[in-house]
């Protein structure tokens, strides 16, 4: 053997072994396709899968990939569907997958790859769009070999039923399910019903009645589960649209600043420039009730008029605006009034003070354009705002209004009672709800027609040493929260603090129980014209000390929206709460002389939410004594309203 040949029996075992090597590896780098398709799991005999799933959460879609391992083919075959439902995932049922073959087939065919395109471009179209088609040939999830699909195109596109949206889907990337297409069959049944009720009965088929009656016939429990649940979600929207309503608070708020002063032969007050500012957060929690929580803050100090004569009659409270009615002189800011105004059962409403209440508050007033509720755009004293008797008491408390009438001659009308405590947080002796100062109402209020408005009113009041008697709950020795209408002796207050009435010489003070009768109307000539007045006595039983009669009564004009909308012209004249006689032992007489109040103003809007006011205000014989001079108050007022 040559040496040649030797070598090569020696080498053809490791070449042998190289070759093998390569060859495996070969076949080893070879990788089976994947294709994308439905959550899936298949089985074939002798075949084994091997299934990955990745959730892609940015187009709530789920990808599928089925490898197909199978050592006997070069080139595996493999499955893929298309996700039914975005969320949640659900595995749509196995099919069985054919027998690989141990050759490799032919590449995909056309069809499966346009089928595959067509699959994962569904859901593309154009989302914004809401406009529809009415042609079943253009859907692209419904094939023409469906029965569904000759039904839908004979309904449809012969009557005009709308189903499907320009992206040629039914939306949702899947097949109809039963449900769904007894939706659509709902739309086509009403659509015939009604050609028929508009008399075209002869436009509709009676093939088209027969196929209308097998399909309710085969959907006839689905159709009735949709309705239901139709009739469900209506009821439950109805419901949603009558209840529904977020808790909202809104700010309404105005400021007064004011240029005022005096001027009388007696008076030495000085021209100043006053400010009242109230913040009212108004809550609502159902849509008809409201929660006030007031803030104000303020530096509007009345007149004092110290040169009166007489005994006593260095001060009084009459001619005081509405912007002096503030809980503070200096600017300090105080919540002023939280209360709660809700609907009863019926048409009554209830209110709820904690602090700051008026009778005003919950009982109607019958004075129209000149009450604004002590505000800015009304008349400029708190006595042509409102009868007096309405600021007997106040404070603490709550109001009941029971309304009754309705159409024809008596409209709307109401009857009223109310109860305010005047010191109800303190628990002192002399205080509370009960032992304090407190003031308790009744009102019959009636409306004829739209044009006459009349209120009879009672009110029943305790007030404790030291106290006025027209004081809105405040007390005397607080003088921002003292009396805001009427002379000193009318309020039987001790202004001096010897213990006296002030003005009625011999009338010691003390607890007072007053009884009140008023009534107030209203009467509107026209939509430019309006008349409105008021009178009350009260009778007062000064404890352990006799009795007094208090007289106050007066009457106005205004004419809204006289020159421009939203201006107001209002005279008002009358005589502020007056002492006019006492029956007590040790008086030896006071001065009981009528004074008379005379005021005009004129209210002139720059703005929705700006208005200027000029106005004067006469006082004749102040302190109820001819012997004092008259008084002129002259006042520019400006009111911002927000």
């Amino acid at each position: 053997m040559s040496r040649i040949l030797w070598k090569s029996l020696l080498l053809s075992p490791a070449i042998l072994g190289a070759t093998l090597v390569v060859s495996s590896t070969a076949l080893a780098v070879e990788q089976p396709q994947q294709v994308e398709g439905q959550q899936d799991t298949a089985q074939a005999p002798a075949t084994d899968y091997v299934v990955a799933i990745a959730d892609n959460t940015v187009e709530q879609n789920t990808t599928v990939s089925a490898q197909l391992i199978n050592p006997s083919a070069t080139q595996p075959q493999t499955v893929a569907v298309t996700q039914v439902s975005p969320a949640p995932i659900t595995v749509a049922q196995a099919t069985t997958a054919p027998v690989v073959p141990a050759t490799a087939p032919e590449a995909t065919s056309v069809e499966s790859l346009d089928e595959l395109n067509r699959y994962s471009n569904e859901g593309r179209g154009d989302v914004n769009s809401v406009a529809q088609v009415t042609s079943v040939s253009q859907l692209s999830d419904v094939q023409p070999t469906d029965w569904a699909f000759q039904a839908l195109q004979s309904l449809v596109e012969r009557y005009g039923v709308i189903a499907g949206y320009p992206d040629g889907t039914y939306r949702g990337n899947r097949a109809m399910t039963r449900y769904e297409f007894a939706a659509g069959l709902n739309a086509a049944l009403d659509r015939v019903n009604e050609l028929i009720a508009a008399g075209t009965a002869d436009m509709v088929r009676r093939e088209d009645l027969a196929t209308l009656q097998r399909l309710q016939e085969e959907f006839a429990a689905e159709l009735a589960t949709l309705r239901g649940r139709v009739d469900a979600l209506e009821a439950q929207t109805a419901e949603l649209e009558a209840n529904q309503f977020s808790t909202t608070t809104k700010l309404v708020g105005e400021v007064v600043a004011a240029v005022t002063d005096t001027f009388g032969d007696d008076v030495d007050d000085n021209t100043v420039l006053q400010n009242r500012v109230r913040l009212d957060f108004q809550s609502s929690f159902g849509g008809s009730d409201i929660l006030h929580t007031r803030l104000s803050t303020g530096n509007a100090q009345p007149f004092s008029f110290s040169a009166f004569n007489g005994p006593g009659a260095n001060a009084t409270f009459e001619g005081q605006q509405t912007f002096n009615v503030s809980p503070s002189f200096d600017n300090d800011v105080f919540v002023d009034w939280l209360a709660y105004d809700f609907p009863l059962f019926g048409q009554a409403r209830g209110y709820l003070a904690a602090t700051g209440g008026v009778h005003s508050d919950y009982a109607a007033t019958a004075n129209p354009y000149f009450e604004d509720y002590d505000g800015g755009r009304g008349a400029l004293s708190t006595f042509a705002q409102q009868n007096p008797i309405y600021r007997i008491g106040g404070g603490a408390g709550g109001g009941l209004t029971l309304a009754f009438g309705g159409e024809g001659v008596l409209r709307p009308s109401s009857l009223t009672v109310g109860y305010l405590a005047d010191n109800a947080a303190d628990p002192g002796l002399s205080a509370g709800i009960g032992n304090g100062d407190y003031a308790a109402l009744a009102q019959l209020n009636f409306n004829l027609g739209d044009r006459v408005a009349l209120a009879a009113t009672y009110v029943h009041g305790y007030h404790t040493t030291g106290n006025g008697i027209y004081d809105i709950g405040g007390s005397f020795g607080n003088q921002s929260a003292g009396p805001v209408v009427g002379t000193t002796q009318a309020n039987l207050a001790d202004i001096s603090g010897d213990g006296f009435v002030d003005g009625v010489p011999g009338l010691l003070t003390g607890p007072t129980v007053t009884n009140s009768y008023g009534v107030s109307a209203a009467l509107r000539l026209s939509d430019r014209i309006s008349l409105s007045g008021f009178g009350t006595y009260t009778n007062a039983t000064l404890l352990g000390r006799g009795g007094a009669d208090i007289w106050t009564f007066g009457g106005g004009v205004a004419f809204p929206d006289l020159g421009k909308e939203g201006n107001l012209l209002g005279i008002f004249a009358g005589v502020e709460p007056t002492l006019r006689g006492v029956d007590a032992p040790g008086v030896v007489g006071f001065e009981r002389d009528y004074g008379l109040h005379v005021e005009g103003f004129y209210r002139y809007q720059l703005t929705d939410n700006v208005s200027i006011t000029p106005g004067v205000i006469w006082l004749s014989s102040p302190g109820q004594n001819n012997d004092n001079s008259d008084v002129v108050i002259g006042t520019l007022r400006t009111t911002f309203n927000f």
